[in-house]
């Protein structure tokens, strides 16, 4: 294999030396070797390193972003990286063209009117902060696509999740419908209910990204998109006889007040369906992990415990008369270790980091224990409150 000195490697990559040797002191492109004489030699392969770091560098990522991400794809083949790059791409320009149509219509109405309306200056601002907040989002979008591919090929219920939220919300006999926390929509992409002359939805999230996306997948169908915080709802009293939170309150900085903001949106004769899971989730994937390393965990925080199976109930009776929990009958049965170790990755704990040099051990890990079980049987204990508001 050809190798290169500094000086070369940095002429034929038109970059100087002394950027090459500064991404060697952060950590983002160490040389393949050194010489007999100490210096450092480059090889071929570190150009695809360069090329990675200045593309994700274009696209406005802070060093430290780009290390996490070079340590996240570490040991992929030459394509995942590539495909990283358009898909992030692909997002900053549809932001930029967001952006580029909200200034025209401003410019537009400034000549029109002599001046801005304050909601125009803060839509510009909204989208001047996604740009800003585009790793976030497009983790966000990844790791919700992982996780629902895992519990899509893996599921032993032939029903769904989101068809079993649908049924379970009653969601085709109502007429005005709320989702807090709609994710990217997948919960529509698979219900079955959609707006029409008598259905009004409304789908939101707190990020903008996300949003975004189920906008993306979503607008042809008639849907409405908003971006707010559950626990400030801006809908007047009594405006939607369904309110769906799937897996979200337990995300909630403010968990009684985004009840209480639930509660005061949902009709009189109208549902609250709340999805969480209890401490037995996914029990054995933890397990798993920690006999790899006993230091990985994989959530900071359990988040069953700010709002699950266990203490949902009480929460919830605070703001509403007829509480009651319906279990989704289901487990998971994993013969893909691929699937389970992109599941593992997407996951919010410390995995990420205790694993970026054993990357190659930990899937041949996982791999042998779904080939030495003939197929890992995951339990499932995830279901609904299904809620009634008190009456006045």
């Amino acid at each position: 294999m050809k190798t290169y000195k500094t000086s070369e490697f940095a002429n034929k990559a038109h970059v100087t030396v002394r950027a090459v040797r500064y991404y060697d002191a952060q950590g983002l492109l160490k040389p393949s070797g050194y010489d007999e004489s100490g210096y450092r030699s480059y090889t071929d392969a570190d150009f695809f390193q360069l090329q990675k770091i200045m593309s994700l560098k274009y696209l406005g990522f802070s060093l430290k972003e780009i290390r996490q991400l070079m340590q996240e794809d570490a040991g992929q083949d030459l394509s995942a990286p590539i495909d990283l790059q358009l898909r992030l791409l692909r997002k900053k320009m549809e932001n930029m063209k967001q952006v580029e149509s909200a200034l025209v219509h401003a410019k537009g109405l400034i000549e029109d009117n002599g001046s801005l309306e304050w909601n125009e200056v803060i839509h510009l601002i909204y989208l001047m902060e996604m740009e800003k907040q585009l790793l976030e989002q497009y983790r966000n979008a990844e790791n919700v696509s992982i996780r629902i591919r895992l519990h899509a090929a893996c599921a032993v219920n032939p029903q769904g999740w989101f068809p079993w939220i649908a049924q379970s919300a009653q969601l085709r006999e109502a007429s005005r419908i709320l989702e807090v926390g709609c994710g990217n929509g997948e919960l529509w992409q698979q219900a079955g209910v959609e707006p029409g002359p008598d259905r009004e939805i409304v789908l939101s999230d707190i990020s903008a990204g996300m949003v975004q996306d189920a906008r993306k997948r979503l607008d042809q169908k008639g849907f409405h998109f908003l971006c707010f915080d559950c626990a400030d709802i801006p809908f007047e009293d009594g405006s939607f006889d369904r309110v769906v939170a799937n897996h979200v309150l337990f995300y909630s900085k403010n968990i009684p007040r985004a009840l209480r903001e639930i509660a005061r949106v949902l009709s009189p004769d109208g549902l609250f369906c709340a999805s969480t899971y209890g401490s037995r989730h996914m029990q054995e994937i933890s397990a798993l992990v920690r006999q790899f390393d006993s230091r990985i965990r994989l959530s900071e925080i359990d988040l069953y415990q700010i709002f699950g199976l266990e203490n949902g109930e009480a929460l919830l009776r605070e703001h509403f008369e007829e509480v009651v929990w319906r279990q989704y009958e289901d487990a998971l049965l994993v013969t893909d270790a691929d699937l389970l170790c992109d599941y593992i990755f997407s996951c919010h704990g410390n995995q990420a980091e205790i694993l970026c040099s054993r990357k190659k051990e930990f899937r041949q890990y996982i791999a042998e224990a779904v080939r030495r079980s003939k197929g890992l049987r995951i339990t499932k204990e995830a279901g609904v409150f299904l809620c009634r508001r008190k009456r006045s």
